[in-house]
């Protein structure tokens, strides 16, 4: 990708990027709350964290340039929509986590905080692609993106919370670990998925030897082999209680899944490449 390329896909990589963090964190909190007894002060920040994330991406939404230098296109049609549903996600993130800092489940206000976010980024990746064959393998990965960096982000602040608190059970820790690892395992399918049939555009396997082939090969080694290898190990230390252990393995792959997410969007919204 040449300069003005990258410059002008900063807003719509950060918007990628928080709202991936604000759904994946809000579904991994919903989930948590009804199948662990994961305590209520970690959950309500959570929630709580994501409803900050999604103010920001509405800021980042009303303030996001016309793609005149990107494989995207502008969809003023949808703005409003895409506006509405994102101020949405982020009032119902509010709620759940105020409700489940008070102790409550919270179940329909987080399963409704969750599909406002989803519906935000199919409003954007079908209003930004330029029609269906490119736009629904675009929202497949965004919200492939938002269940593996959200779900980062809230495994290391749960990580956390045993830290300060260590007799709470490790149930919440373990699942999410290998929910984590289960998600970068689909994302790592995805890439094969993506590579291999060139969708939604370019030849099969072209991605590998073109002109991005740096950043391709830096996306699946560094972006998904390693963060899945640092998810299984966090996974069986969480087993036996080795929370500090598992603290230092999730910082690692968090730092990694970020910045892997950041070179997944900008190729996706620059070029139009799926990795």
């Amino acid at each position: 990708m040449d300069t003005q390329t990258i410059t002008q896909s900063l807003a719509y990589i950060s918007w990628v990027l928080m709202l991936g963090i604000g759904l994946g964190s809000l579904a991994l909190v919903v989930l948590l709350r009804q199948a662990t007894d994961a305590t209520k002060g970690f959950l309500g920040f959570t929630a709580i964290c994501a409803g900050l994330s999604g103010l920001l991406v509405w800021f980042i939404d009303d303030a996001l340039p016309v793609p005149a230098q990107l494989h995207i296109q502008a969809a003023p049609d949808l703005d409003g929509y895409r506006s509405m549903a994102i101020a949405a996600f982020t009032i119902l993130a509010f709620l759940a986590g105020v409700r489940m800092l008070r102790g409550h489940r919270a179940f329909i206000l987080g399963i409704a905080g969750v599909v406002a976010g989803v519906i935000a980024e199919a409003l954007g990746a079908l209003g930004w692609a330029s029609g269906p064959v490119e736009g629904v393998p675009l929202l497949v990965q965004l919200v492939a993106l938002s269940a593996v960096t959200g779900g980062s982000v809230a495994a290391v602040i749960l990580a956390h919370w045993y830290l300060v608190t260590p007799r709470i059970s490790e149930v919440p820790l373990v699942l999410t670990t290998r929910l984590l690892a289960w998600a970068l395992g689909i994302q790592l399918l995805l890439f094969l998925v993506w590579v291999a049939t060139g969708i939604p555009t370019g030849p099969p396997f072209g991605a590998l030897t073109g002109s991005n082939a740096v950043l391709v090969w830096l996306r699946l080694i560094v972006g998904i082999i390693f963060p899945l290898v640092l998810a299984v190990m966090a996974y069986r230390t969480s087993l036996t209680r080795s929370m500090e252990s598992a603290t230092g393995l999730l910082y690692i792959e968090l730092t990694l899944v970020l910045a892997s997410t950041i070179v997944a969007a900008g190729l996706a919204m620059g070029t139009g490449l799926l990795v």
